[in-house]
């Protein structure tokens, strides 16, 4: 069965259709947004080779190299940056890491400067980040005022702001999502937990007290679609529930929800020599605060960890994307 666009905006609103620019539009969150928009442009390097594309998307070609042409930005209000390589898959070496910096800072760069030279440029920027911003940051309550950390992925997502808000020289708003755990029934973290907890074999990562700042992808979605229409956001805007729990927490909550035991701790030794450097990013701990979200009234579907993990696994469709 075909999807369907959804209507966009929060239900019961009023927020008018959006006519947007989607880069990294095939992937789990780009996917996602689009069925909340109506029309949306969605860039891909082949069009013609994209899987089940959605039938009122509209695919143009970008090859994320050379400027995009103008005739890509016509009649767009927003333009929602998501393209860039996965940090999940695989070890990080020196070579990833590299293709994960360009994939970010490069397509931004190129991004910010064809709108830039535009005679009518689309209103509104909103592109990705991450909680990596901020490094691992034991207990502290994170809002978007905390300070950035030191690691790889921190650097990252420093750099790649900082391309992004380069946009606002040109009087384009700019606002970056920083990202958390994306829960979703189709992609993202959550259908990679299932089977070991499915088996009885999950567990805590580590002593399973570092803060897991996650929210579910009708949130994260809601939360983008509201900074591309208000004008009131601008700046970092962190994507993620106010229900952060620990990895203990999320741990016997995935478990009770699933009714299985959750027995088998990871130990870190195992994570660093099966994951290298990555494993960092598991054991990690960030409490990070939605205040701007809060404070801009956005009203969370999902705002519990239990609710947003019952509402996706009550259909049993967990196949990644």
């Amino acid at each position: 069965m075909q999807e369907q666009p959804r209507n966009p905006g929060e239900a019961g609103t009023g927020v008018p259709a959006l006519r947007a620019l989607i880069t990294g539009g095939t992937g789990f969150i780009g996917r996602h947004l689009a069925l909340q928009l109506r029309r949306p442009r969605i860039l891909s390097r082949n069009p013609e080779t994209v899987n089940n594309p959605l039938p009122h998307a509209e695919y143009r070609c970008w090859d994320c190299r050379s400027l995009p042409e103008p005739s890509l930005f016509e009649d767009i209000d927003a333009v929602f940056h998501l393209a860039g390589e996965s940090v999940f898959r695989g070890r990080w070496t020196r070579a990833r890491k590299e293709r994960i910096l360009a994939s970010r800072i490069d397509t931004t760069r190129l991004l910010v400067e064809a709108m830039a030279g535009l005679e009518r440029p689309p209103s509104t920027l909103v592109c990705a980040s991450a909680i990596g911003f901020y490094g691992d940051r034991g207990d502290e309550p994170l809002t978007e005022e905390a300070a950035p950390g030191d690691d790889f992925l921190a650097r990252v997502c420093r750099q790649w702001e900082a391309e992004a808000m380069r946009a606002r020289e040109h009087g384009i708003r700019t606002v970056c999502i920083r990202t958390g755990i994306v829960l979703g029934a189709d992609g993202g973290a959550l259908p990679r937990m299932l089977t070991p907890f499915s088996l009885g074999l999950g567990g805590r990562l580590g002593h399973g007290y570092q803060y897991m700042s996650w929210i579910h992808i009708d949130d994260l979605t809601g939360i983008m679609h509201r900074c591309a229409v208000d004008s009131w956001f601008s700046g970092p805007v962190n994507g993620v529930a106010p229900g952060c729990v620990t990895n203990r927490e999320f741990t016997a909550a995935l478990a009770a929800v699933l009714h299985r035991p959750a027995l088998l701790p990871v130990p870190p030794l195992f994570l660093r020599l099966l994951l290298g450097e990555f494993a960092g990013v598991l054991l990690a701990s960030q409490r990070v605060v939605p205040g701007k979200a809060l404070a801009g009234g956005y009203r969370f579907r999902y705002p519990e960890l239990d609710g947003a993990l019952r509402s996706l696994l009550k259909t049993g469709s967990t196949s990644d994307s």
